[in-house]
């Protein structure tokens, strides 16, 4: 009969030889990483790669076609996100419900002629690597950001007559007289062009805003040199 010494070797060795024969596998599995950080918020790899689908299916592109470019504007737009999520905490911010999200999805869906029935539209996302859930999700947050974008700068924005004479006549003249296309009265196209400088000044306004937050902020992208161009960026 055994000691209970040499049942308690007998146990180790099971256990050992178990670890070992699962080592193989545990080693084959991907560990995410951080490639951002935003006033203590992480984002990993994970949400980078997400984002890069979601990009390349509103573009229309393949992954393949990604350039390191490419992936760090993702990555700066997710930083941006971030930063105006955070700003979204006002008690009188109103978020997206679940069936405006649907609407602006079903809006995006018709985009892709090859997507109208259900199974074609999940065959489409599945090539894209991103499910709906997750899909439903990004437009959720486009919604928000362009919500939030609008209640804080669009009041601010003030285009005067002059501004909108000047566009048409220095911008949308020329271009009509170079498509060939017969002259447009001011007066039927003020209110779009009204509507085009504001976007341009929100825009501009947007960029501004952003830098002010990143500078005010804590973003960190590990093993990415700062630049000069970019407050508030630091690397790890």
């Amino acid at each position: 009969m055994r000691s209970s010494f040499e049942g308690t070797i007998t146990v180790a060795l099971t256990l050992l030889l178990a670890l070992v024969a699962l080592a193989p596998s545990a080693s084959a599995e991907v560990v995410d990483r951080i490639v951002a950080t935003v006033n203590g918020r992480v984002i990993l790899q994970s949400d980078l790669d997400e984002a890069l689908c979601y990009d390349a299916l509103l573009t229309g592109r393949s992954l393949a076609d990604f350039r390191e470019d490419d992936r760090r504007a993702t990555l700066d737009r997710l930083i941006d996100q971030e930063l105006l999520r955070e700003q979204m905490k006002s008690a009188d911010f109103r978020h997206a419900t679940d069936s405006e999200v649907s609407a602006r999805t079903a809006d995006a869906r018709k985009q892709y002629p090859q997507a109208g029935t259900d199974d074609s539209w999940r065959s489409l996302l599945t090539g894209y690597h991103i499910s709906e859930k997750e899909l439903f999700a990004h437009v959720r947050q486009q919604i928000d950001v362009m919500r939030l974008v609008d209640a804080r700068l669009r009041p601010a924005v003030q285009i005067d007559t002059r501004s909108i004479e000047a566009y048409y006549r220095d911008q949308f003249v020329p271009k009509l007289k170079q498509s060939g296309a017969f002259e447009v009265p001011l007066t039927e196209v003020s209110a779009k062009i009204r509507e085009l400088l504001t976007e341009e000044k929100v825009s501009e306004m947007l960029v501004s805003w952003l830098q002010t937050l990143r500078s005010e902020g804590q973003v960190h992208i590990p093993g990415v040199m700062p630049s000069p161009n970019e407050p508030g960026v630091q690397s790890q």
